[in-house]
C-alpha cells in the first residue's frame, strides 16, 4: 500500500485491493463492531460497563462463586440488551463476504452471537458466548434461549432442570482462562493467515491482543478499523479510525463488485 495515500477513498481502496487478492482472511472484531447494536463496550470513558462497576466486583470468577447474586444483578441489564440486538450492517456484509466462498474466519471477543445471528458460520469465540449456560455442579450445559427471558424479565437465577445448580453463561469472567480450544484454533488461523482484519477492538486485552503480531510475523497483510488508535496501527498497511458497522460494509461492497 502507498502511505502517501491518505484520504478515506484511498484507504478503503487499498483496504478492498487486499481482501480481494487475498486467499485466507481472519477477522478480529471487537465490542466497536457490536455497540451499533445497542451492546455497551466495556471500556469506552462515561459509557462503557467498567465506567460505572469495578470488573473484579462484579465480574470474576470470585465473586461468581461467592456472591452469584451479585453477579447476575450486574448482568441482567447487559443480557437484556443482548437478548434484544440484531446483527447490524457489520456483522451482515462479514456474514455476506464468507457467501462468495472467500476463506474467512472470524475471531471474536465479544460474547453475543450477533456473527452466529447474521449467518457467519466459521466463529471462534475467544471470550465465550451467552448462548449457552453450563450448570456449575452437574455441568451440564443448555441453550441459554428458554432460561433467558425469565432471567431478563424477572430476575430468576438460572437453575439447572437436573440439580438445581446454579447455570453460569459460558462468558469467560476474570480469573478464567479463555476456552483452550477456541484459543489455540485462533493462534492457528492467525498464524496462517494472508491478511488480518482488526475491526472494533482497542486491542487492550492480552492475549487476544496479540493475535495480529502473530498474523503479520508470519508475513500477513493487516487492516486495522476502529475509532480509537491501537498499538498495532504503526504496522498496519491500511488504517481507518471510523465506524466499523459503515466502514466495514463499504469495503466488502468494493472488494466483491470492483
Amino acid at each position: 500500500m502507498n502511505p502517501a495515500r491518505h484520504t478515506l477513498h484511498d484507504a478503503l481502496e487499498d483496504a478492498a485491493e487486499l481482501l480481494r487478492k487475498t486467499r485466507r482472511v481472519v477477522v478480529l472484531t471487537g465490542a466497536g463492531i457490536s455497540t451499533p447494536s445497542g451492546i455497551p463496550d466495556f471500556r469506552s470513558e462515561g459509557t462503557g460497563l467498567w465506567a460505572r462497576d469495578e470488573p473484579l466486583e462484579v465480574a470474576s470468577m470470585d465473586t461468581f462463586r461467592q456472591a452469584p447474586e451479585k453477579f447476575f444483578a450486574w448482568f441482567r441489564p447487559l443480557a437484556g440488551r443482548i437478548f434484544g440486538a440484531q446483527p447490524n450492517a457489520a456483522h451482515q456484509a462479514l456474514a455476506d463476504y464468507e457467501q462468495t466462498g472467500h476463506v474467512m474466519v472470524i475471531a471474536t471477543q465479544n460474547i453475543d452471537g450477533l456473527h452466529h445471528k447474521a449467518g457467519s458460520s466459521k466463529v471462534i469465540e475467544l471470550h465465550g458466548t451467552i448462548r449457552t449456560l453450563s450448570c456449575t455442579q452437574c455441568f451440564r450445559q443448555y441453550d441459554s434461549h428458554p432460561f433467558l427471558k425469565p432471567f431478563i424479565e424477572g430476575g430468576i437465577i438460572p437453575l439447572c432442570t437436573n440439580c438445581n445448580g446454579i447455570l453460569k453463561p459460558d462468558v469467560i469472567l476474570f480469573g478464567e482462562q479463555l476456552p483452550q480450544a477456541a484459543w489455540y484454533e485462533a493462534q492457528r488461523e492467525s498464524q496462517q493467515a494472508d491478511l488480518m482484519v482488526v475491526a472494533g477492538s482497542s486491542l487492550e486485552v492480552l492475549p487476544v491482543a496479540g493475535l495480529p503480531m502473530q498474523a503479520i510475523d508470519r508475513g500477513a497483510h493487516l487492516i486495522v478499523i476502529n475509532n480509537t488508535p491501537t498499538y498495532i496501527n504503526v504496522r498496519a498497511d491500511v488504517v481507518l479510525m471510523d465506524d466499523v458497522a459503515a466502514v466495514i460494509p463499504e469495503i466488502i461492497n468494493r472488494a466483491i463488485h470492483g
